[in-house]
């Protein structure tokens, strides 16, 4: 289905639902992917009652692929006007990589509206780019030249991303398929949400988080270091911090059935 965000602005919207009763999971994918990065939950979490729904943000998948703004607030918007429409309570909200920078936004944006549990999955936070608050990122240099490369050879960009993306060596056609995904955005979106998650941090937004948080996150991640997601912890009142030591950034492909049975224990306790 499609859901209209703003003037010839839809978004693309995938319900798995199982049938009456299914308790909802709202899945937001990272960057350069599209919803189609959680099939391995998909393919399993309905079977136990729970209702898959997921989007794909502005400029990647199926969605419309507008040149203007791709800020966290901007996607932060998005995601409240779907939530809305759907008509979603009692919702466990799971955000992955900047899908989880785009949930913090959200949660202190719109005090948790329609959500009752948080789970943030190799999210980008605190903080892309190296900060006092958040030393754990990349340099502003290094994000820079992370954007560069895109202007210049896309391809190239996306491959050498993909080996760094899985800590397990999952065979040429999983990497392809990761490309494939990333082929399917916008490149100016992909540009603009990098420049965006370069510039702007969700270390303020932490503390305005008030619903039971699970903070999943490979050990192995290359692209936002394990010691972020404990500065996380430290920073979201009362969250729990689950360390999966053979994962590296793409948990829920690297380590996907102990994903999802700590994603379905964390949502039915």
């Amino acid at each position: 289905m499609y859901i209209e965000v703003e003037k010839d602005v839809r978004i693309f919207v995938q319900d798995i639902n199982p049938g009456p009763g299914s308790r909802p999971v709202f899945f937001v994918h990272g960057w350069p992917l599209n919803h189609k990065m959680f099939e391995y939950q998909y393919n399993i979490l309905p079977e136990y009652g729970f209702r898959c729904i997921s989007m794909d943000i502005r400029g990647n998948g199926q969605s419309s692929k507008p040149w203007g703004s791709y800020s966290y607030d901007r996607l932060a918007d998005d995601l409240y006007i779907v939530l809305e429409t759907l008509q979603l309570e009692n919702t466990a909200l799971v955000g992955f990589s900047v899908g989880g920078a785009i949930s913090i936004r959200y949660m202190s944006r719109y005090g948790g509206c329609h959500i009752t549990k948080l789970a943030l999955v190799d999210a980008v936070t605190p903080s892309f780019v190296k900060t006092p608050d958040s030393p754990y990122g990349v340099t502003k240099e290094q994000a820079n030249a992370l954007i560069n490369q895109m202007y210049v050879n896309l391809p190239k960009f996306l491959n050498d991303v993909s080996l760094m993306f899985f800590n397990r060596n999952l065979g040429p056609a999983t990497l392809d398929w990761f490309v494939h995904l990333g082929f399917q955005s916008a490149s100016y979106a992909l540009i603009k949400i990098l420049q965006e998650a370069a510039k702007d941090d969700v270390t303020k937004d932490l503390s305005q988080i008030h619903v039971p948080t699970a903070i999943f996150h490979g050990v192995h991640d290359q692209l936002i270091p394990f010691k972020s997601a404990q500065i996380t912890q430290q920073r979201i009142r009362g969250s729990q911090l689950y360390p999966f030591d053979n994962s590296g950034h793409g948990l829920p492909i690297d380590q996907a059935d102990d994903f999802n049975k700590a994603l379905m224990h964390f949502i039915n306790a």
